[in-house]
């Protein structure tokens, strides 16, 4: 698989986001569905923090979706999520309605068989900005990105 490598940096309000990239060796739309099934997520989580999506989340998102999952950092909780953003195989975002902070995901294709995706942790519209500095929540995510677009990589090669 051809892969480039993964490039951090600042996307969008350059203070309260971090992006990671990475080439996969997929068509966007593969992508795109992996991404859109909230039932895959714990799969693709890189942080270890995702469990497990709940059976009433739709099968796949779409714009204004809600859906639920569980998580884990230190204790169980729940997080309850919305679709802020959707373009088919373009774009999709969601904001933890907790935090208010949105995880977004990029696709361009790079050539016929490839695609461009960036994952961004975006913090701009964050109840509590103070904390994620305080707590480097930014630096920790970006290593969790990374982590996460290896599995999602390893996910769509596994698929074909």
């Amino acid at each position: 698989m051809s892969r480039s490598s993964v490039t951090v940096g600042d996307h969008g309000s350059a203070r309260h986001s971090v992006s990671v990239e990475r080439v996969i060796a997929s068509p966007a739309a593969r992508i795109f569905d992996l991404l859109a099934d909230p039932a895959l997520h714990a799969r693709l989580d890189g942080s270890g923090t995702v469990l497990g999506s709940h059976a009433r989340n739709p099968r796949r998102l779409f714009p204004g979706a809600t859906f639920t999952m569980d998580m884990r950092v230190r204790v169980p909780y729940r997080m309850w999520n919305s679709v802020v953003e959707f373009e088919e195989n373009r774009r999709i975002a969601w904001r933890q309605e907790l935090g208010h902070h949105v995880w977004r995901y990029e696709l361009e294709p790079a050539t016929d068989s490839a695609t461009m995706v960036r994952e961004t942790f975006d913090w701009s519209t964050c109840r509590a900005k103070w904390l994620i500095h305080a707590m480097s929540w930014a630096e920790r995510n970006q290593r969790s990105m990374t982590a996460t677009l290896d599995r999602l990589a390893a996910l769509v090669e596994r698929s074909y």
